[in-house]
């Protein structure tokens, strides 16, 4: 099906505008770009409403944490998912992913912890895998402080946050803890290496928003000299077993160049015999989890994802549609 039509005429207005490829700028230039994008066009109004918002540190492997805690409108015991926000390893924080966060929170019924770990290229990989594994291990460890419930605690995140959430899920797989019950990864980067049998970085490296040149250079920032590209903490999907790792809600976009490499992890999970949900959303372009505001089809794919997610983490839930 072709491009949903609010999202195409954002897309026309982009390419009318004739702004510089990320390639052709600085990181910083990068940043506020999505920054504009993000926060700037942001109506206040339209945000998702929580029960409250706190911003507060815990501790990293380089120093303080910057996290933002949502909490739900729901009482008792609830389930924490701390979430990795995506744009490359280089871009993005948890203020141009407040949305996301708020929305996750509300259609999940969870406490939500939004991590702003180190970024490149002044912090290369592995810095922010780290710090993400240590916030997971640090939020499993102090779960009362959060949302209270050891047994429902899970991991997101969208784009270079769904590398990351895939990666955390491996490492604390490997250390025995802490357990986790989910992970929701949203068009994910599971393949760092450059020559990956996956057809939608050609079809779609143009055109839709994130291009081929654009994930080179989100590379080049990130990685350093002696990077291993098939390092499991960097390409998951190199991970030769994969088994007994949490239940995964996975969720791709036809128009997306990270689409078959997101769909053939979910195919290895399956595999290894990890439950997995699938969707595959037609019409849909790479950061679509972000695009709620402006298109209802975008909006009903990421009621669909957290409603999944929400299947994952809630027992009852999950009786009823079993």
């Amino acid at each position: 099906m072709p491009v949903d039509p609010q999202i195409a005429a954002i897309l026309a207005l982009m390419e009318q505008l004739g702004a510089p490829a990320l390639s052709e700028g600085t990181p910083e230039q990068a940043r506020a770009g999505m920054r504009a994008m993000t926060i700037d066009m942001r109506d206040a109004a339209s945000l998702a409403v929580v029960r409250s918002i706190e911003d507060s540190t815990l501790p990293g492997p380089a120093g303080d944490i910057a996290i933002r805690v949502y909490r739900p409108e729901a009482d008792g015991p609830v389930p924490t998912v701390v979430f990795f926000h995506g744009g490359g390893f280089v871009i993005g924080d948890i203020e141009t992913h407040d949305d996301q966060a708020r929305l996750l929170s509300r259609d999940v019924a969870a406490v939500v912890v939004s991590i702003d770990y180190r970024l490149a290229p002044e912090n290369k990989f592995p810095a922010g895998f780290e710090d993400c594994l240590a916030a997971t291990t640090y939020v499993g460890a102090h779960i009362d402080d959060f949302g209270g419930d050891s047994a429902r605690l899970a991991v997101a995140g969208d784009s270079a946050g769904g590398n990351l959430a895939a990666a955390v899920a491996v490492a604390c797989r490997d250390a025995g803890g802490p357990a986790l019950a989910a992970q929701l990864l949203l068009y994910p980067v599971v393949d760092l290496t450059a020559d990956g049998p996956y057809p939608s970085r050609v079809d779609n490296g143009e055109g839709y928003f994130l291009t081929a040149d654009d994930s080179a250079w989100f590379h080049l920032q990130y990685v350093p000299d002696d990077f291993d590209d098939a390092d499991p903490r960097a390409s998951v999907i190199k991970i030769a077993d994969l088994s007994g790792l949490p239940p995964a809600v996975i969720g791709t976009a036809e128009f997306d160049p990270l689409r078959d490499e997101g769909e053939a992890y979910a195919e290895r999970l399956r595999e290894a015999g990890v439950e997995v949900v699938l969707h595959r959303f037609d019409g849909m372009i790479h950061g679509f989890y972000g695009m709620g505001a402006i298109s209802p089809a975008a909006a009903e794919a990421v009621r669909t994802l957290n409603f999944d997610l929400r299947a994952q983490l809630d027992f009852d839930l999950r009786a009823q549609l079993d």
